[in-house]
C-alpha cells in the first residue's frame, strides 16, 4: 500500500472487524438456513480480507432470498475494493446495482466521486459519474457537484471547469456562493483574472452574494501581479457592501504594498486592522517584518520583533539573520545585539555568517 493510502483516515468497515481471520469462515455464513439480520452481513463482508473474493461473496448473498443488498454494504465494499486499488471491480458492482435499478443517495455518490478523484486519481470518472447520477434516479447536490468542480481546479484541468459549470441547469443544481469562488480561483490560476472580475456581477443574476473569500482570492492574484491598488479597489467596495474584512484581507494587502515596497502604507494599514476588529496574526506580523527589512527600515523591524515577542509571535531565522545583518551595516551595534539576544532566546542559534558580521562591524 502506498504511503497516501496509508494516511488516509480508517475505511468505517473496520470497525466491523472481527480476530477470526479465516475468509472461508466468514463465506460459510453465507450458507447458514436461518434469516441473517443486514448487520450479520455488513460484518461478514468487513471481515473478508482477500479484496478479490468481495464480488463472488457479494453474488452469493444476494442469490439468498431473505437479503437485499443496502446502500451500507455497497458503501463497505467499494471502500475495500478501494483501499485495495481494484477499481473495475467497483464498476462491476455499480453495473450491477443499476440493472436492478437500485437507488443511491447523493451522499453515496459524493463519496464514490471522491474515491474517483483522490484514491483513484482518475478525474474523468468522477465526472462521468456525476452525469450518470440521474440514471441512479439521484440529482447531484450543490455539495456534490462543488466538490468535482474543485477537484478540476485543483488539477488544473481548468477546460473542463467552464463545461462543468455549464452544466448545473441540466443536472438540477443550484449553484451557491461557494461554487462562484471555486470558479473565481480557477480563473485566476489561469491567468483570467477579467473573467473572474466580471463573475463579482454574474453572482447576484444567480441569487449569490460574493463573500469574503470570493473578494480575499481576487485580491490575492492582483497583488501577486502588482496590481495592489485594483485590489484596495476590491477591498473599498467590500467595506460599501458590509463585508468585513478578515485577517487573510489584510495580510493579501499587507503583502501586496511591500512587494511594490509601499512599506510606510503597508505598516499604516497593519496599524489599522485593530480598530475594524480584525487581529494581526503570525502571518500578518512577518510579511510586515519582511517588508522593513527589505526596504532598510531596520529600526522599525526591531521594533516589531519586539511587538512580536509581546504577542509570543516567533520571527523567522531568515527575518533574525537579514536584520542583525542590516543593523550591523547601519553601525546599530547595541540593536544588533540586542536583536541576537532575541533570537538566541527564541531557540535559535545564529549561524558563522553572522558571527562573523559582528565581529567586522566591530572591528
Amino acid at each position: 500500500m502506498s504511503r497516501a493510502l496509508a494516511r488516509r483516515p480508517a475505511p468505517p468497515f473496520l470497525r466491523l472487524r472481527s480476530i477470526v481471520c479465516d475468509d472461508g469462515y466468514w463465506m460459510g455464513r453465507l450458507d447458514h438456513k436461518d434469516w441473517l439480520a443486514p448487520n450479520e452481513v455488513l460484518k461478514i463482508f468487513a471481515n473478508i480480507r482477500d479484496p478479490g473474493l468481495i464480488t463472488s461473496v457479494f453474488n452469493k448473498a444476494c442469490n439468498r432470498r431473505d437479503y437485499k443488498p443496502s446502500e451500507a454494504l455497497y458503501s463497505l465494499m467499494i471502500d475495500k475494493l478501494a483501499c485495495a486499488r481494484r477499481f473495475s471491480d467497483v464498476e462491476e458492482l455499480l453495473a450491477k446495482a443499476r440493472a436492478e435499478k437500485f437507488r443511491f443517495s447523493d451522499e453515496f455518490f459524493y463519496r464514490l466521486i471522491k474515491m474517483y478523484g483522490n484514491v483513484a486519481e482518475h478525474p474523468q470518472k468522477a465526472i462521468d459519474t456525476l452525469f450518470a447520477m440521474p440514471g441512479y434516479n439521484c440529482w447531484p447536490s450543490t455539495k456534490t457537484f462543488n466538490y468535482v468542480l474543485h477537484m478540476l481546479v485543483c488539477k488544473r484541468q481548468y477546460e473542463v471547469v467552464h463545461e462543468i459549470y455549464s452544466s448545473a441547469p441540466r443536472l438540477g443544481v443550484t449553484l451557491d456562493t461557494c461554487s462562484f469562488n471555486i470558479l473565481v480561483k480557477g480563473l485566476c490560476q489561469f491567468g483570467k483574472i477579467d473573467e473572474a472580475m466580471s463573475l463579482l456581477h454574474e453572482m447576484p443574476k444567480q441569487g449569490c452574494q460574493p463573500n469574503v473569500t470570493t473578494y480575499s482570492t481576487l485580491m490575492h492574484f492582483l497583488c501577486q501581479r502588482c496590481q495592489v491598488d485594483k485590489a484596495f479597489e476590491l477591498f473599498e467596495r467590500m467595506q460599501k457592501q458590509d463585508i468585513a474584512a478578515d485577517t487573510v484581507v489584510y495580510n493579501i494587502l499587507i503583502s501586496g504594498l511591500c512587494k511594490e515596497e509601499r512599506v510606510t502604507e503597508a505598516f499604516g494599514l497593519f496599524k489599522s486592522m485593530t480598530s475594524e476588529g480584525c487581529y494581526p496574526n503570525s502571518g500578518t506580523y512577518q510579511v510586515l517584518l519582511d517588508g522593513l527589512i527589505s526596504s532598510g527600515k531596520f529600526g522599525e523591524a526591531k521594533n516589531l520583533i519586539s511587538v512580536m515577542s509581546t504577542e509570543n509571535v516567533r520571527p523567522s531565522f531568515q527575518s533574525y539573520k537579514l536584520l542583525i545583518d542590516g543593523l550591523c551595516s547601519d553601525d546599530c551595534l547595541d540593536d544588533a545585539h540586542l536583536v541576537l539576544k532575541q533570537m538566541v532566546g527564541q531557540g535559535f542559534v545564529p549561524r558563522m555568517g553572522t558571527w562573523r558580521k559582528l565581529l567586522i562591524s566591530m572591528c
